[in-house]
């Protein structure tokens, strides 16, 4: 009721302030844009106070948040500043991507990289077929809609799953393998949208499949991956010991953001070469100290980032009567293609952790942390949409735009399920310390004196060890760099 009531306050204020607003547009757009920014900030945390007690993820309350103050609920945010700030995907998939680098150090990969690949083949090329089989043989839709959508449908959003991680603080095989599987997840997407859209070109124009048009969308996303490594060993180089923790900070998001900006020129996704440069630098440095700054930096980015795609959704396109393709309306294509690309990612880890023998918990579990979708499909289908052009082109946009929020909403839920269920995190206090049940002298110890216990040693390891890593690693920079001007004064 509170929510609600609140709600209706901030929409009559907006409707009380809305010509100062449009006036203040003209006069200063660079305050719009200011006080824009602080709206999706502060709404996108106010969203979770409300999603914390549903026991949601945070993605979720940022996703709700920019449905609500964008077109389609308070229209408080410009039409210029969501158009204007496509650049916030590239950024956030560059921290996260490199973020995943992390979890590809070559030691542990040696025993467990063939697993992985399995899965990744199987979850990504199940739901691509269920969904070409619905689209083409079904629905009996163009073969260039339907092959490029069934190539989307392979993409799982790593951002929304990385989020979800550290909001729980899980750990164990499950998260691993499901960290290594979602990294791979976007290879083969690239892979499949590479092929998908030159066999659609294709089938547009009624030539014949010309391999250059396959080959040359490959070699500019293996450059990339060798780009990325490059820029991976000069960031080894850059950042130095002697260095302060500030400025290794600044060195890597100067590096991240200078290698979005030649992906963005080039025309190709900054996912991949993100993700080799994160690797190649853990391998040949060992230090995981400067991602956890990173990943204390980024919260306030990748808030932006899913903000702006709930501000993106539109809904007039998807239930308006002209919307249609091939005599289906997009809204009926659209919610098939959320089923169907569901059954094919939980079927497909399904079956790729029993050939696997992978244990019960992942077996079962694994394919619900596979369900979020935004960052790289929404990428491509723009990318998509401009090179079919026309009804086809949109139509493609508009299913996986209106399907990603949809899956960014139940995504992150399902996946904070998995990991629950797969015990990779708990919320009961025997599992998350334990202490011994039996008395020295043999006998039982009640259930007061066990919960003192465990509360003890909590206390004990809270005094010993900071409860957030990322915090730690970006207090202690702050820390250093006050005890460094102190000394020069």
């Amino acid at each position: 009721m509170a929510v609600v009531l609140s709600n209706m306050v901030f929409e009559v204020t907006l409707h009380m302030l809305r010509p100062l607003y449009d006036k203040l547009q003209q006069q200063s757009p660079v305050a719009v844009i200011i006080i824009s920014i602080a709206i999706m900030l502060l709404f996108g945390f106010l969203m979770t106070r409300i999603t914390k007690r549903l026991k949601l993820p945070n993605v979720t309350a940022y996703i709700l948040a920019g449905i609500l103050i964008g077109p389609f609920g308070l229209d408080c945010i410009p039409r210029f500043m969501i158009e204007n700030t496509a650049f916030l995907a590239d950024i956030a998939l560059a921290f996260i991507a490199f973020s995943t680098g992390e979890f590809f150090k070559f030691s542990k990969l040696k025993n467990s990289a063939g697993k992985v690949i399995v899965i990744t083949l199987a979850e990504s090329l199940m739901a691509t077929v269920l969904v070409f089989v619905l689209t083409y043989l079904i629905l009996r839709l163009d073969l260039a809609f339907s092959i490029v959508l069934a190539a989307l449908a392979s993409a799982t959003a790593p951002a929304s799953t990385m989020m979800t991680i550290r909001q729980t603080n899980a750990k164990g095989d499950f998260v691993d393998t499901l960290l290594q599987v979602v990294a791979y997840d976007d290879i083969v997407a690239l892979l499949a949208y590479s092929i998908a859209i030159s066999v659609a070109l294709s089938s547009v124009s009624g030539t014949p499949v010309d391999l250059l048009s396959i080959v040359i969308p490959l070699a500019k996303n293996i450059g990339v991956l060798a780009l990325g490594c490059i820029f991976g060993l000069l960031m080894k180089l850059l950042i130095q010991k002697k260095h302060s923790n500030d400025n290794r900070l600044i060195i890597a998001i100067a590096l991240l953001f200078a290698f979005c900006g030649i992906c963005a020129a080039a025309g190709v996704s900054p996912l991949l070469g993100c993700m080799s440069m994160g690797t190649v630098y853990i391998n040949v440095t060992d230090d995981d100290k400067l991602f956890k700054q990173l990943n204390y930096f980024s919260p306030p980015i990748l808030l932006l980032f899913f903000v702006r795609s709930g501000l993106s959704f539109d809904l007039h396109s998807l239930i308006q009567p002209s919307g249609m393709i091939g005599g289906i309306p997009l809204l009926v294509i659209g919610i098939l293609y959320f089923i169907f690309r569901i059954l094919g990612k939980y079927i497909g880890a399904f079956l790729g952790c029993l050939c696997a023998k992978k244990s019960k918990e992942t077996r079962n579990y694994f394919g619900l942390a596979l369900i979020p979708q935004a960052g790289v499909a929404i990428g491509l289908a723009a990318l998509g949409a401009r090179t079919l052009g026309g009804e086809m082109g949109s139509a493609l946009e508009t299913v996986i735009l209106a399907s990603s929020v949809l899956y960014e909403l139940i995504g992150p839920g399902c996946a904070k399920l998995a990991l629950y269920l797969s015990k990779s995190y708990s919320n009961k206090l025997e599992d998350i310390v334990t202490v011994e049940e039996q008395l020295p002298e043999g006998g039982q110890k009640t259930s007061v004196e066990l919960l003192i216990e465990r509360i003890q040693k909590i206390q004990e390891e809270l005094a010993q060890e900071p409860v957030n890593e990322e915090e730690h690693a970006f207090t202690e920079a702050a820390e250093e760099q006050i005890s460094h001007y102190g000394s020069i004064q």
